[in-house]
């Protein structure tokens, strides 16, 4: 049916507001988390650009976790090397952003990554579609997450397995999805199972105490996270 021109007129504002409130559901996905994550503006990321095919927002199947399969010097700056990866991600990539949805540095902070509502990307061959994608900084196979990096990991997959009604079952590594990886690194899948066993604790404090207050952090503040030790991964 022809739309005249009064019609376009008052149709024109009511298309702009919509595309904005679409822009907008991808610029903050860690708004509702219940553990404090450092936002992509505060790091220095710009927002991802919708996708000229839009992927519909699908039920959350999986938690998978990642190393960052290189060596991480503990004096580097995460927000300029994020910033550095954006880039790469979107310019030799050709990726919509970085491919992972969280990133734990080793001090503890949680820095949001890509937005949750698209679906990660990979170099193997395993399809990550309506999985949320962890990574943790440094090459495991050397390296060892630290203690900091390990109850932060625990917290955030704790608060999304619970957010979306996942099991167990569901809480898995890069490894366990693909047979060209040795992602996450020995270092850290010798000790899955561990990790696992105290994300279903802290999945129980969760549920018995409700919801807690939600954070986020900017990057020169402390991490709110525990730092209790924890056996050493090894």
């Amino acid at each position: 049916m022809p739309v005249g021109r009064c019609g376009l007129s008052r149709l024109l504002p009511l298309l702009a507001l919509l595309a904005g409130c679409s822009a907008l559901s991808l610029r903050s996905p860690s708004d509702a988390l219940a553990v404090p994550v450092v936002p992509g503006a505060a790091w220095g990321g710009t927002p991802a650009a919708q996708p000229q095919a839009p992927q519909p927002i699908t039920r959350i199947t999986h938690i998978t976790l990642h190393h960052q399969g290189e060596l991480w010097d503990p004096a580097a700056d995460v927000p300029a090397y994020l910033r550095r990866l954006q880039t790469w991600s979107r310019e030799t990539k050709h990726w919509a952003d970085i491919p992972y949805h969280w990133v734990i540095a080793p001090d503890g902070r949680i820095y949001e990554a890509r937005p949750w509502q698209l679906a990660g990307d990979t170099n193997t061959e395993y399809d990550p579609r309506g999985h949320l994608l962890v990574m943790l900084l440094g090459n495991f196979e050397v390296q060892h997450p630290t203690d900091a990096q390990w109850q932060a990991a625990v917290r955030l997959v704790a608060e999304l397995q619970r957010r979306h009604g996942l099991d167990a079952t569901r809480i898995a590594t890069h490894r366990d999805h693909s047979g060209q990886t040795v992602c996450p690194g020995a270092h850290f899948y010798e000790r899955f199972d561990a990790f696992k066993a105290e994300v279903a604790k802290e999945t129980g404090r969760l549920s018995s105490r409700g919801r807690r207050v939600s954070g986020r952090l900017q990057p020169d503040e402390p991490p709110r996270v525990a730092h209790e030790r924890v056996t050493p991964v090894a």
